[in-house]
């Protein structure tokens, strides 16, 4: 792998204004273009918003969903990268031919696309379907795959796509501050983002514990380490429909230390510069190395009863 410099973007998204959420993450684009980076990520489905999907009829959902990558969307992307010269990676509900519907998330430069990924574990509405390939691909010599969200909590989705060969793993998410029976974890109080000028200090904890980065530190570093990978980690931050999230863009090396991360309570972006001498240096390349397959037949058993995708968020599905 050759050094490549990369930006994890966060920012507040309004629900399905694309044209607004677009504006952001262009300005977001030009920040991390100006600090080197030729690729910039953002977040989960940050071009319609994500949350308030859960709302949403089919007949809803197939209005605010999109061709790829001949939708309006996906050319602004391309149009964006051209313009600033840096690959862009950015997520949208996406319907095709057969108005099929996923949660889908691109990567492309200012030639068009290079990649699309479907979330292969759709849950916040009944109407998404389920992707069914891993996707890895080449990004200017350095090989990259995308997990969204849920997909990166397999344990087992993550070490398959580092023995594709991904190097970068792009991690997009809309996560933290949700419900959850873990002690300390759970909503975050609309009031303190709004009153986050006047009191910062009591969102950043809220933000800094365990409903948030406090979550995310008990496995991202790990996804990253076991496998001797970067991570490149991204989430909306402020409200997200009547929640609020938390951010905390980072970008995590092949040893599962932090060598990018925003903390602000606001838009950001984050830029890390991601070394390829410490893919071998790590102790996930030797895991890997070590593997022993022939012992591995339970992971591939056939089950009795379908998958059941139960994500905390109270949304359920088989």
């Amino acid at each position: 792998m050759r050094d490549i410099r990369i930006g994890a973007a966060q920012f507040e998204n309004r629900n399905g204004d694309k044209e607004h959420n677009l504006a952001v993450m262009r300005r977001l684009a030009e920040q991390a273009a100006e600090a080197g980076a030729e690729a910039v990520s953002f977040h989960e489905a940050c071009i319609s918003a994500y949350s308030f999907v859960r709302n949403l009829n089919r007949n809803q959902l197939l209005d605010l969903a999109e061709p790829i990558p001949d939708g309006p969307s996906t050319a602004s992307l391309i149009e964006m990268a051209a313009d600033l010269g840096l690959t862009v990676l950015a997520g949208l509900v996406e319907r095709d031919e057969a108005d099929t519907l996923y949660n889908a998330y691109v990567c492309v430069d200012g030639d068009g696309l290079i990649a699309r990924h479907r979330k292969l574990h759709a849950f916040i509405s009944p109407h998404l379907t389920n992707g069914d390939d891993y996707t890895v691909f080449d990004l200017n010599g350095v090989c990259c795959g995308i997990l969204t969200c849920f997909d990166n909590n397999l344990v087992e989705n993550v070490r398959i796509t580092a023995l594709m060969g991904a190097e970068v793993i792009f991690m997009p998410h809309v996560t933290c501050c949700l419900p959850s029976p873990m002690p300390g974890r759970g909503l975050v109080d609309p009031q303190l983002w709004e009153n986050r000028e006047r009191d910062p200090v009591s969102l950043r904890q809220e933000f800094m514990g365990p409903k948030g980065r406090g979550w995310l530190m008990r496995w991202l570093p790990a996804r990253a380490y076991e496998n001797g990978v970067y991570a490149v980690f991204t989430n909306p931050v402020g409200m997200d429909d009547d929640q609020v999230r938390n951010g905390n863009a980072m970008i995590i090396d092949p040893h599962g230390e932090i060598i990018a991360e925003t903390n602000a309570l606001g838009d950001d972006v984050v830029v890390g510069l991601c070394v390829g001498e410490k893919l071998e240096e790590s102790s996930g390349r030797r895991y890997i190395r070590a593997r022993r397959p022939e012992l591995y037949g339970k992971l591939v058993e056939e089950r009795d009863e379908p998958p059941v995708i139960d994500s905390g968020w109270g949304v359920v599905k088989q």
